[in-house]
């Protein structure tokens, strides 16, 4: 990855993936399959954090006793 620019989401998805297939391929020397490694993980710590935020950002719009919509906060469901 070139320079420090932090990727969105949906970029650093699509470097995952890339970085899956690379390593899956296995042609890579291992000097270059661990920094591939070191950079998969750095990027699902990333888009994990990511998900974890916007989780907590989710709520769900509910009818109250007066039949108004109310906010309550996303149930997570394991």
């Amino acid at each position: 990855m070139a320079g420090n620019k932090k990727l969105d989401f949906e970029a650093s998805m699509a470097r995952l993936e890339e970085i899956v297939a690379l390593l899956e391929r296995g042609e890579a020397p291992l000097e270059q399959a661990m920094a591939l490694f070191e950079e998969g993980a750095k990027l699902l710590r990333e888009c994990t954090a990511q998900l974890d935020k916007a989780e907590q950002k989710v709520s769900l719009l509910i009818a109250g006793e007066d039949g108004q919509p109310q906010e309550r906060p996303f149930a997570r469901e394991e």
